[in-house]
């Protein structure tokens, strides 16, 4: 049997540890036909648009998808083509993995987290008005006036929308993970002593799912004091179920824990469209130079081959990338005691070790 899917090779050094990926996935022996599409600021450059139609329906399609990574401009430019994939395939589950591999400097071992955030709503909805403008200000008067609360007239304005319907399905998404994985915990994530009305809805919608699964414990925490413990006692959590914001900012210090966003997973899901990619940005200033690491879009590779049922071909692959970063031999800078180590290989020369230690294990099965 083969898989489509449409392949995203990224801008920035997205098309390097894309196509490091891309030779590992298909060293599994699952076999694979891309639909090669390009998003991102290439993109943005030719064609003033960097998410172009034409990969919008090309996943739609596809309903399977892998990407690089790509820049979001900080401030200005476009907005950011992550986000917007996103709203328009409905992708309303961003789940990342977080685990510890033997080899990988960290002041943490044996970490084992799973962040599932709500991916449509929350501040990065993108509902928001510009300082000065006519709906700005009409926006603060209405505030005013219906609440007494005055907002000072050169305010910029985001708006936090937190529905039942998308808190529902979000919960209830971990929920399914949690018990299909055999995990034994979920923590429901939020700021419901301050927002009652948005945060507050998703504890009380969080609450009334968690009855549904007697089977898995259900508890819940205030996301600062859950900061604080992620650092002093990691071991407490298993599966965390946030909205989105915070499900951004703590998936980013679970993968400190283990070392980094350089070997941190993620995939982007909906009801019936996937899309797989690394946490990491597009270092565009490491282009070119064959020295990333692509560990994070290789484990991401591994989620996909799970999510489409290649089990084994998943273990293999991940068996095979432990086994080269426990080595150390065959890794790149960042993955080194030291990171002007002259040994440090290539992206490439990475992703071809991984082959290797993938027909050895074919080797012995055989």
């Amino acid at each position: 049997m083969s898989y489509t899917v449409t392949f995203i090779p990224g801008d920035g050094t997205g098309p390097e540890i894309a196509e490091a990926t891309k030779k590992v996935l298909e060293a599994t022996g699952v076999e694979f036909i891309w639909d090669i599409q390009e998003a991102g600021l290439d993109v943005f450059e030719k064609e003033r648009n960097p998410l172009p139609v034409r990969v919008l329906e090309s996943l739609k399609k596809n309903k399977l998808g892998i990407k690089g990574p790509i820049t979001t401009p900080v401030g200005s430019g476009f907005r950011s083509v992550n986000v917007a994939l996103r709203k328009e395939l409905d992708l309303y589950c961003c789940l990342r993995p977080c685990k510890s591999y033997v080899g990988v400097q960290s002041r943490y071992a044996n970490i084992d987290l799973v962040i599932v955030r709500e991916n449509t709503e929350d501040l990065y909805a993108g509902i928001e008005y510009q300082r000065g403008s006519s709906a700005a200000a009409e926006l603060i008067a209405t505030i005013e006036r219906l609440s007494g609360t005055k907002i000072r007239s050169d305010s910029g304005i985001s708006i936090k929308p937190i529905s039942e319907f998308g808190t529902r399905r979000i919960v209830k998404f971990a929920f399914e993970y949690a018990r299909e994985n055999k995990r034994k915990k979920v923590t429901a994530v939020h700021k419901a002593n301050i927002m009652k009305y948005s945060d507050g809805l998703f504890l009380e919608v969080a609450r009334d799912v968690a009855k549904g699964y007697p089977d898995i414990e259900f508890e819940d925490r205030i996301v600062d004091n859950l900061s604080m413990q992620l650092v002093q006692k990691p071991e407490l959590y298993d599966v965390l179920v946030l909205p989105n914001l915070y499900g951004d900012i703590i998936s980013d210090l679970a993968a400190g824990l283990i070392g980094g966003l350089g070997v941190a997973p993620g995939a982007n899901l909906g009801d019936d469209i996937a899309l797989f990619e690394p946490t990491h940005g597009s270092a565009p200033k490491y282009k070119g130079m064959n020295k990333v690491n692509p560990v994070a879009m290789m484990l991401s590779g591994v989620m996909m081959l799970n999510y489409i049922g290649e089990k084994e071909a998943a273990k293999g692959l991940e068996m095979a990338i432990a086994e080269v970063i426990k080595e150390g031999k065959v890794v790149t800078y960042d993955l080194k005691p030291r990171r002007d180590d002259p040994t440090a290989a290539t992206t490439m020369q990475m992703a071809d070790e991984i082959v290797r230690k993938l027909k050895v294990q074919e080797a012995k099965v055989g």
